[in-house]
């Protein structure tokens, strides 16, 4: 089916089928994404070990600042789509020039901002000598390609509003392709060095954004922002934030959390802390597919909403809800019959034989939690779509400070549970978060007093 009737085939065909349709390019969009960073991180090794470090220092810090602008498109995609299930494109189209200005403006305040105190920053978490020097570098040019990613989040949203899922599949696609070209090449050739990295993502970036921009005014995009005559709405902006603000406080409350879940992991040694990143590496590969089902879910419940289709927006839930514990549980038997294997694939022979002791140890704990990992992405969708971020938000931040990260810290003064104690919190802390969400949407259905908008 063509991309310009996925909108018809969200609100009237088969669920399944629409949900399959619009989580397999999410999900390979994701793969991409990870493939971008690898790449990123091969060529940088390349250089010096130093310089590798140097860009897994800053990340985080990047990242505090990208969670804003993720909050944004989380909050453009449940407002479009709900606009658009009620044919208000008209509407969309304002809300999307309000949208991207927004995000224009906050994009360019963090990139000066960010570039100014990037070197304040990394000597106040801890960074001295060389990796300061190349991770302060590298900093200060990621801060300036933030404008190019803070609206291509929004075309982004635009298009998956939509049930255009493919398109910026292809386009991701296309920059990371263009962006493992530049690498070596300003990286080496131009002698650039770890500044070279940072200059070919930006470049990869902005074209990125630039292809996006051509395929709303010129493909089959429903909504095409126009800025002539521009001037702020007030009301939309309110909608904005209420949608948004907990959008990115999840976001941020996440990432902070995980930093803060490194510190206490890597205090058990380094086999542990190598053991955690090789297994999550492992389960966000299984993970996958449920993981696309419940991005794709966002638009879905969206535009049935707006449509006023609210049984079938239920449906959607309870369709998705199943192909995600099938995938989860099918995760979960692979990775408990199969752990060994599993581990000694990824792991070389003349590693730390504690990592692959604890890798072991910890595929066992967290592959029963495989099921709700999927959950979790499918309850995350429905509130979101629905806009209720502030539910998301909650799964989100509680899931990480409210009972992982509690619990690991019980467990390491009052027990004798040694790194099992963290393996057990992260599979439990996905259960308790899922009942959570699972109450929740029984009690409060996808209720939102805060309709969207809409001019008569």
């Amino acid at each position: 089916m063509s991309r310009k009737n996925n909108s018809e085939l969200i609100l009237n065909g088969s669920i399944y089928k629409v949900l399959v349709t619009l989580s397999i390019p999410i999900m390979i969009n994701s793969l991409i994404q990870t493939l971008y960073n690898l790449v990123d991180g091969i060529w940088v090794s390349k250089i010096s070990s130093v310089h590798f470090a140097a860009t897994s220092f800053v990340w985080p810090i990047n990242f505090l600042f990208i969670s804003l602008g993720i909050g944004l498109s989380i909050a453009g995609t449940s407002l479009l789509s709900r606009l658009i299930g009620a044919d208000k494109i008209e509407e969309a189209e304002e809300y999307t020039n309000q949208l991207m200005v927004l995000s224009l403006i906050m994009s360019v305040i963090f990139s000066l901002v960010g570039y100014i105190v990037s070197p304040f920053i990394v000597s106040r978490i801890g960074g001295i000598g060389d990796i300061a020097k190349y991770g302060t570098i590298y900093l200060r040019i990621t801060f300036l390609d933030m404008p190019f990613m803070f609206l291509y989040f929004n075309i982004n949203s635009i298009m998956t509003s939509q049930g255009d899922t493919v398109t910026p599949t292809i386009l991701s696609g296309i920059s990371a392709i263009l962006n493992a070209i530049l690498d070596p090449i300003f990286i080496f050739t131009l002698n650039m060095g770890i500044a070279g990295a940072a200059w070919a993502t930006l470049l990869s970036k902005a074209i990125l954004t630039i292809a996006g921009f051509y395929y709303l005014y010129n493909g089959n995009s429903k909504i095409k922002p126009n800025f002539k005559r521009f001037k702020f709405d007030t009301r939309i902006l309110k909608e904005i934030y209420n949608v948004g603000l907990p959008a990115s406080v999840g976001q941020v409350g996440s990432s902070i959390g995980f930093m803060v879940l490194n510190v206490f992991i890597v205090s058990y040694g380094s086999a542990t802390m190598a053991a955690f990143g090789m297994v999550n590496r492992v389960t966000d590969l299984v993970m996958q597919p449920a993981m696309g089902v419940g991005a794709a879910l966002t638009a879905v419940i969206g535009q049935n909403l707006g449509a006023n289709k609210k049984e079938r927006a239920h449906e959607s839930f309870n369709k998705a809800s199943r192909i995600s514990l099938s995938i989860g549980i099918l995760g979960c038997i692979l990775l408990i019959i199969f752990n060994e294997q599993i581990v000694n694939f990824f792991i070389q022979s003349d590693d730390d034989p504690m990592v692959v002791i604890e890798s072991i140890d910890y595929l066992k704990y967290i592959g029963f939690s495989m099921p709700l990992m999927g959950m979790f992405s499918v309850l995350q969708g429905v509130f979101q779509g629905s806009g209720n971020t502030k539910y998301s938000m909650a799964m989100e931040v509680g899931r990480l400070w409210f009972v992982r990260l509690p619990m690991i810290l019980i467990f390491k003064h009052f027990t004798n549970f040694g790194s099992s104690g963290i393996w057990f919190a992260m599979s439990f802390s996905n259960f308790v978060v899922c009942i959570y969400g699972y109450i929740v949407y029984k009690m409060k259905g996808m209720e939102n007093k805060r309709q969207v908008i809409v001019k008569n």
